[in-house]
């Protein structure tokens, strides 16, 4: 964004953007130990994903604040309202992704398994890094205003759907052969589906950020090639 005439609306667009990128890199750091924790079955770093999302919830709202007072004291016009807006509904769904890291780590009391003779769960890390490299990146597209890298990130998309679905079959062919698992498999298909929401969510902000940088939207992307319904 260019330099302004008023100094202090390039500072509250510098305060919101820090906001910004502080809850992205704790949304990335939930959703990496919350992994960690299933991984580990650390119940002390799951429940400190839990706690931790609190901060998440409050930026979201420091950020509402924030828009709110720019909108009403600056009035942006074009390219700036688009930035403001599109910090609005990205801070939204970063809260959103926060809930899905948190919801994983509050499975991790539930899982009792080992990871050497459950094979899904050894999909689990690739898929959950994949989303989250996303999530890294949809930000970083939104700080340069770079709508190449929020494309890139778009496309990565059906990356995680395939993992989904992978993780689907394989988890459901893994309860028939072993029946005694099924209430462990189904916390774990519950963890992948939140997985795949993060990815969906981290492609939501890319998105944003391809309008709030071009003006442009990008065409509707077939959705929907999961077994589960979304939420």
């Amino acid at each position: 964004m260019a330099e302004h005439t008023i100094k202090a609306f390039d500072e509250e667009i510098d305060t919101l953007r820090g906001l910004i990128a502080e809850m992205g890199g704790r949304a990335e750091a939930a959703i990496e130990n919350a992994m960690v924790a299933l991984l580990r079955q650390n119940r002390d770093l799951a429940a400190q994903v839990v706690a931790d999302d609190k901060r998440i919830d409050a930026i979201e709202a420091e950020v509402e604040k924030l828009v709110i007072q720019i909108i009403a004291l600056r009035a942006p016009m074009a390219n700036d309202l688009r930035d403001v807006i599109a910090a609005l509904r990205i801070v939204s769904v970063v809260e959103r992704i926060g809930d899905y890291a948190k919801n994983i780590a509050k499975r991790v009391p539930m899982i009792v398994t080992n990871s050497r003779t459950m094979e899904p769960v050894s999909l689990l890390p690739s898929m959950g890094q994949v989303a989250g490299e996303m999530v890294h990146d949809a930000l970083n597209a939104f700080a340069a205003r770079d709508p190449d890298l929020a494309l890139a990130v778009v496309e990565r998309d059906t990356v995680v759907d395939d993992f989904y679905n992978s993780v689907f079959r394989t988890l459901v062919t893994f309860m028939v052969e072993n029946p005694k698992t099924i209430s462990e498999c189904a916390h774990l298909l519950f963890v992948a589906k939140n997985i795949e929401r993060i990815g969906d969510h981290a492609t939501n902000v890319a998105e944003m950020v391809y309008y709030a940088a071009t003006g442009k939207t990008l065409p509707d992307r077939e959705r929907g090639h999961d077994f589960q319904p979304e939420d």
